[in-house]
């Protein structure tokens, strides 16, 4: 395109950036520029958000953070603390412009790589090569919550109606605050940092209906699982979701998945997306029981000024003593402490 040109957004663009990913097949949740406000808030990243014009007409974006740690380094990424990103584009010569643009940026800044997170297989020439460690999840909901259930793997199934049996409810008040206590908890008993707090609630101001809680409770009316969960273009995204210690026993996270399966039905989503696991993990194997559609992410790195790709992933055996440690915390400490580390962690 002779008349192509890129540059960085503009607060004016932001009406005409998030239509062009509301109708772009391969837009996702992620590219929208809400994300630009959350992860600049609660994290302090600085963003880059890159989009390509032709003759004054939108044909491609690219959203881009900055994170700078001495700790885990120094990148550009399409998006952290996102499962997708990378460039959406009318086609691939402008897919390529931005590319080009966003390694060009990352030398300027002088990164010591640049990650893209494609969804789906792109052509990788250099500098990008492929990085792909994580596969996705996802299945159609059917008409009720019989058809539903159906559609899970026998073993999966069976488990679900057991929860069934252990005195369990929804509560489907939009509630980040409540939420999160329960993530928190979560994710301290994996051994990894909590993110801010602040972080459900901004999610919820910034996206409001397209953002949803919610919290299964046991017989005593205690909170044992939750789940914040995005809503866009039919499809429901379960995000940040854990339990309590007694959530095993109870089995109450299976039950809470295929609650929301059920309510997202109601509200009208005709697909489930589980999110990303990295391969052979605890969470992928649960994934893989429920009988889901599996998808490698074809995500993609430049390196800039490191030698050889990152390997930021609980599974590397240099964090095993931290993943140790950080489980035996006191629930408050953790809470402390992680948001300092988990802002480079996205």
């Amino acid at each position: 395109m002779k008349n192509l040109a890129i540059r960085k957004i503009a607060d004016n663009d932001f009406p005409a950036w998030d239509n062009y990913v509301d109708n772009h097949d391969d837009g996702s949740f992620f590219h929208l520029t809400g994300w630009q406000h959350v992860i600049s808030k609660v994290f302090g990243h600085r963003h880059h958000y890159l989009l390509a014009e032709n003759d004054d007409q939108l044909v491609g974006i690219l959203p881009l953070f900055e994170q700078k740690s001495r700790l885990f380094g120094h990148a550009l990424v399409s998006t952290p603390f996102c499962v997708y990103g990378g460039v959406i584009a009318d086609d691939d010569d402008v897919r390529k412009a931005l590319e080009k643009a966003a390694y060009e940026l990352g030398c300027s800044l002088n990164v010591d790589y640049i990650e893209l997170r494609d969804k789906e297989n792109k052509e990788s020439e250099a500098p990008w090569q492929p990085h792909c460690h994580h596969a996705t999840f996802s299945c159609a909901l059917e008409a009720n919550p019989d058809a539903i259930l159906s559609t899970v793997k026998r073993k999966q199934r069976a488990v679900i109606r057991q929860s069934n049996k252990n005195s369990l409810h929804a509560d489907l008040t939009n509630n980040p605050a409540l939420c999160y206590q329960v993530y928190a908890e979560s994710v301290r008993n994996l051994g990894t940092p909590v993110f801010n707090k602040a972080l459900f609630s901004e999610l919820k101001q910034t996206f409001g209906e397209r953002c949803e809680t919610l919290v299964i409770r046991d017989s005593n009316n205690v909170p044992v699982s939750s789940v914040l969960s995005f809503y866009y273009k039919k499809q429901v995204l379960p995000y940040y979701g854990g339990g309590t210690t007694q959530a095993r026993q109870l089995k109450s996270n299976d039950f809470m998945y295929y609650q929301l399966m059920c309510e997202a039905q109601k509200k009208g989503a005709d697909a489930f997306d589980f999110g990303r696991s990295k391969i052979d993990s605890g969470a992928y194997q649960y994934k893989r029981h429920w009988g889901m559609d599996e998808k490698p992410l074809h995500y993609r790195i430049a390196l800039v000024n490191a030698k050889s790709l990152p390997n930021l992933s609980p599974n590397n055996p240099k964090y095993r003593f931290f993943i140790q440690a950080w489980q035996k915390l006191p629930l408050g400490i953790s809470r402390q402490l992680g948001p300092m580390l988990s802002k480079y962690l996205g």
